[in-house]
């Protein structure tokens, strides 16, 4: 079995970029994804090039923060935050052309980084909402990367990084019997989604989940691997 373990919200905090950079160089984490309108994104740029084997994708962002794009305002609150929160599934479809064009202006502020884009996964799983579908897999084939795992991309399977997704590496299921849990699964190939983090005072005012990425970033780095597991 092939096991990616990435690590979301590179550049959101200062602490979180130096915790997912602790479990890449101290443990599994083989993978992150950038946020580029995080608070850390220019630090976590810096550090990501210290390391040209830690691969980086992007996290593609409508649910937190402020947009890059300066033209998306049926995306936006009164305040020029992104509207959309962890509940979109409740709200109405967003605006596809202004979705698109804001999307694009993440990925290319990532290009300009000099940073080689390795695959695509978004704040939320929001590139899985129906809706946004046929925007995803044309970002996908222009920038000729891999996708995270949705159910909305199933029926794409050359589109997708791996095979599946686990989920449950999050909040209480944060336990370090991980690879038995992943041996059960059956599949070929998995992404490990994972949230380890220094915490720091910006990511308690701007997340609930907090301490359970100190838990995260402490097993991640203690990890034994099985010798029929392949770590990516």
């Amino acid at each position: 079995m092939k096991v990616l373990f990435n690590a979301d919200d590179f550049g959101l905090t200062k602490g979180v970029t130096d915790g997912i950079i602790q479990a890449h160089v101290n443990g599994v984490v083989g993978s992150t994804t950038l946020m580029v309108n995080g608070k850390a994104f220019n630090y976590a740029v810096d550090e990501a090039k210290k390391y040209p084997n830690f691969k980086i994708g992007i996290h593609l962002v409508l649910t937190w923060g402020k947009p890059i794009s300066n033209q998306v305002p049926n995306l936006l609150d009164r305040n020029g935050y992104f509207k959309y929160k962890s509940n979109y599934l409740d709200m109405g479809a967003p605006n596809m052309e202004e979705v698109e064009k804001e999307w694009r202006s993440q990925i290319e502020r990532f290009l300009e980084t000099g940073l080689k884009l390795n695959h695509i996964d978004s704040h939320h799983h929001v590139h899985g909402w129906e809706p946004l579908k046929e925007i995803v897999l044309k970002l996908a084939k222009e920038y000729d990367v891999p996708v995270r795992y949705v159910e909305s991309l199933s029926d794409y399977p050359d589109v997708l990084l791996t095979e599946s997704l686990y989920l449950d590496f999050y909040g209480n299921g944060i336990e370090n019997n991980i690879f038995e849990q992943l041996h059960n699964l059956k599949k070929q190939s998995i992404e490990v989604m994972t949230h380890p983090a220094i915490i720091d005072d910006d990511l308690r005012s701007i997340s609930t989940y907090t301490d359970k990425r100190k838990r995260e970033l402490e097993i991640l780095c203690s990890l034994k691997i099985p010798k029929w597991i392949e770590v990516l």
